[in-house]
């Protein structure tokens, strides 16, 4: 292994850190948790299935028995239930160093909504994650050094544009499109949060990540070939997945709007390095666009 390659030895001490991870239950985000709590952060693990996330925190003790693990629920296709847990953290915490957006679905066979009525993978990945962003924007401003860090996915390429006439798929569903519109807009999102950052002299950035080609359960809508075949035979693990928002989250020498993502077999596997995304993620009228969007959709205005 060359002496270059990043990987959870590179991860600075995080100890004193509170850093927040949505879907820290399994897969990439378990990971990320692992890798974190293992630095000495104090990681919030905010999950849909307490259950699960149960499971989780044991797991993680086994490993690091000295983890300091907070499990909290949310849904992040419900505003209702991303509200109620804002509310809850902010009375348990005065700082947020870190938000990771890493939970997510991906590829719904057939047309699903939220709970407010979108579809699911763009009222989820985006809107949910832009929702909790907002509801924690007082504690992110006051905690220096702070950063937001966002799951993408290379997939996003498989879409040139948000179609915002149709931006909730009503008039025709394609799952892939779907989730490529969604994995955008995280993208349009993270550079537009840190160009606000930096116009507000906020001490704080934004960055963005994709985990590759990574084997986890967000596969399980994806088919045979690519459930099964693809992934014993392409598929990375989810250890080396959660690298890229791994690293975008503690890299000391991030600027702000950057992406890392694996640079191996056309970005499906290998360490975390600086990536480009495509043309349309840097569309900074597209971006404002969607913002004005997400806060209608949503109801949740940014107060910078």
């Amino acid at each position: 292994m060359a002496h270059n390659n990043w990987t959870t030895a590179n991860i600075p001490d995080q100890t004193g850190k509170n850093i927040l991870i949505t879907g820290a239950n399994s897969g990439l985000g378990l990971q990320a948790a692992i890798a974190l709590s293992g630095k000495g952060a104090n990681v919030i693990m905010a999950v849909r299935s307490l259950e699960k996330g149960k499971e989780a925190v044991a797991r993680i003790k086994s490993i690091h028995p000295n983890a300091m693990l907070d499990l909290m629920k949310i849904d992040l296709s419900d505003l209702d239930s991303i509200r109620q847990f804002s509310e809850v953290f902010h009375a348990k915490y005065t700082s947020l160093n870190v938000l990771i957006n890493n939970a997510g679905v991906m590829a719904i066979p057939k047309r699903e909504t939220t709970k407010q009525g979108f579809e699911m993978q763009f009222g989820t990945n985006h809107l949910g994650h832009f929702a909790l962003t907002g509801l924690l924007l007082d504690l992110i401003k006051k905690t220096p050094g702070a950063r937001v860090v966002t799951q993408s996915s290379g997939l996003h390429k498989g879409i040139n544009a948000i179609q915002f006439e149709d931006i909730n798929w009503e008039k025709s569903y394609t799952k892939w499109k779907a989730y490529a519109q969604s994995k955008l807009a995280n993208l349009l999102f993270t550079y537009e949060l840190d160009r606000q950052f930096k116009n507000h002299n906020i001490n704080a950035i934004a960055t963005v990540a994709h985990p590759g080609f990574a084997e986890t359960n967000l596969q399980r809508y994806s088919g045979f070939v690519v459930k099964y075949l693809a992934n014993k035979l392409l598929a990375q693990s989810a250890e080396m997945g959660s690298l890229p928002i791994v690293r975008a989250a503690t890299d000391e020498s991030s600027k702000g709007g950057e992406y890392y993502g694996p640079t191996k077999m056309g970005e499906m596997r290998g360490y975390p390095e600086l990536v480009k995304s495509n043309e349309a993620s840097y569309d900074k009228e597209a971006a404002k666009k969607l913002w004005e969007v997400s806060e209608k959709l949503t109801g949740i205005h940014y107060e910078f």
